[in-house]
């Protein structure tokens, strides 16, 4: 077994901000030279994500809103009166989604549904440059 940690960087609009990151994963994945196995994706900070969509219009507006209506912004959170940064509902929103997510992946292709890609969600309130760790496991 091999395990190979590479980084995808990624910049940001912040506010529910979905970037799909699968082509560069695919990448990544084919210069590893592995066959067999799984990749971890990770968001390195506290205010993102990392899921699974169909990335299409439709829902690139369907999620935000969605989370618009789990975590509003400019509702009070206990964060924001501790760190007044405006940001509880980007906290709130990132622990709701996950850091991480694991694919497998067979003859060096990740084994994703024909409409599934894998996506980071920046929640934060602000533009932002992030750094999604992989970590690509196999033979």
């Amino acid at each position: 077994m091999k395990i190979i940690t590479d980084y995808i960087a990624v910049s940001t609009r912040g506010h529910a901000d979905i970037k799909d990151i699968t082509r560069e994963a695919e990448q990544k994945l084919r210069a590893s030279g592995l066959k067999h196995g799984t990749i971890t994706f990770f968001a390195s900070g506290a205010t993102a994500g990392i899921t699974t969509v169909e990335y299409e219009p439709g829902l690139l507006k369907d999620i935000p809103e969605m989370f618009d209506k789990i975590a509003p912004e400019g509702a009070p959170y206990h964060h924001d009166a501790t760190w007044h940064d405006g940001n509880g509902n980007s906290h709130v929103r990132a622990s709701l989604q996950g850091p991480s997510l694991v694919v497998p992946f067979s003859d060096g292709h990740m084994l994703l549904g024909t409409w599934q890609q894998v996506v980071l969600i920046d929640f934060d309130n602000r533009s932002r440059h992030r750094q999604v760790v992989l970590q690509i496991m196999g033979e």
